[in-house]
């Protein structure tokens, strides 16, 4: 890593790429991706799906993904220019401008457009509303608190089109794999904010954590947890899910429960440990035990 970094400083063209790779927040593709291919998994009990779908959903998920963190960049440019936090991102700082960005948004909602293309009837017809919630999110934190759950929205359309993409319909338990992601990314969208309570009272802008504060929003993370716990419960008893899919759910509780053991109201310091390396670990954990379910269900 060390050596790509010393790269990337010495060559301009790899540097502007890691730039856009940071732009996009690249390492936070490992929230999102495995729980759409979880959900291919389990529209698919027992076996593989077709490699070809897998592989338009992977191309739908890149440009969905791109699209929306480089719009989100564009239209919160101005709110994180004033926040210490946040004023080094690549376009506050003037390493990539406002245009080239909103270029590459237009490029990925077409890449989106064009995979989703070649899926089947019911991914086209929920496509307005997926684009409608990747451009809307950036602007909910102006005006309403459940911001956190539009995030989840996005995530959870995500688990949930890689479903419909091998199912081809809408049905009760693709319902139940969506709101778990929803209430999971939720739960910790809230956890991240807490590092900005003050920003966001001093902006005007809304959040949990603004509104109820560390300790309050903390035990409301806690419960869109269990929220996704409870549904990812309900759902292996639906599916009839073998042993693998019942360790998977032991050890994402596990994982949760030690996520919320990391943090406290007055001591952030292992946020980021929190937030993404368990959430990764969450995210890759799941795939791994409905993949080796798939595998070894008799």
């Amino acid at each position: 890593m060390r050596e790509l970094l010393l790269k990337a400083e010495s060559n301009p063209l790899i540097s502007k790429i890691f730039e856009y790779f940071e732009l996009i927040k690249f390492e936070h593709t490992i929230f999102a991706l495995p729980f759409a291919l979880s959900g291919m998994l389990l529209a698919s009990p027992g076996q593989i799906p077709d490699l070809t779908v897998v592989f338009w959903v992977l191309l739908a998920m890149v440009g969905g993904r791109t699209a929306a963190m480089a719009l989100n960049r564009v239209i919160d440019a101005e709110i994180d220019r004033k926040n210490p936090r946040t004023s080094c991102r690549a376009i506050p700082a003037g390493r990539i401008k406002k245009a080239s960005a909103l270029l590459l948004a237009v490029l990925s909602f077409g890449l989106l457009i064009f995979a989703t293309w070649q899926l089947p009837l019911v991914c086209k017809q929920l496509l307005p509303l997926a684009i409608l919630i990747l451009g809307l999110y950036s602007y909910t934190k102006r005006f309403t608190r459940l911001s956190h759950f539009v995030l989840g929205g996005a995530l959870g359309a995500a688990a949930g089109g890689g479903w419909l993409a091998v199912s081809g319909e809408i049905t009760l338990p693709v319902i139940i794999w969506g709101f778990a992601v929803v209430f999971w990314v939720a739960g910790f969208d809230v956890i991240y904010a807490l590092q900005d309570i003050e920003f966001d009272r001093q902006n005007n802008l809304f959040s949990i954590p603004a509104w109820l504060g560390g300790e309050k929003s903390l035990i409301l993370s806690g419960l869109f947890h269990l929220i996704t716990v409870t549904f990812l419960f309900i759902l292996g008893i639906m599916l009839q899910a073998g042993l693998y899919y019942w360790l998977g759910i032991i050890l994402t509780t596990i994982l949760l429960i030690y996520e919320h053991c990391l943090l406290k109201e007055n001591d952030l310091s292992r946020l980021n440990k929190a937030f993404f390396n368990v959430n990764g670990y969450v995210s890759i954990g799941i795939f791994i035990f409905i993949l080796l379910d798939n595998l070894f269900r008799t």
